[in-house]
């Protein structure tokens, strides 16, 4: 796995952590301002409505990620593909396929630009 793959695949375990997600700061520092999602549910998201939807968020369980590839589309542009599983208190999983894109800002920090997750059987 080389540095980027590695890096990209950190910051996006982060978001797994519901620590990370109930805290604006942490989240003003993964997502981009420009960050756009198309949730399962084929709802598209901003920036400004998914910080808050992931403050009030109440989640059980637990979530992680596997088989996570990396593909450079540009000098400071990646997409970073895996699957999630998340598991729920009961035992029962949820798996999807997810897609995102990072771009490395001015600031010197990646961020995600875009993100799209799909359930799989």
């Amino acid at each position: 796995m080389d540095d980027l793959t590695a890096h990209l695949k950190e910051l996006e375990e982060k978001l797994f952590d519901p620590s990370v997600r109930a805290s604006r700061e942490m989240l003003t520092t993964l997502l981009s301002h420009d960050f756009r999602e198309i949730g399962s549910s084929g709802r598209l998201y901003t920036f400004d409505m998914i910080v808050p939807a992931l403050l009030a968020e109440h989640r059980t369980g637990t979530s992680r990620g596997e088989h996570f590839e990396t593909q450079r589309l540009a000098e400071h542009i990646a997409l970073v593909t895996y699957r999630a599983i998340s598991t729920d208190v009961d035992g029962s999983e949820r798996r999807t396929l997810r897609s995102s894109i990072w771009r490395l800002e001015e600031d010197g920090h990646w961020r995600m630009l875009f993100h799209q997750g799909t359930v799989i059987g």
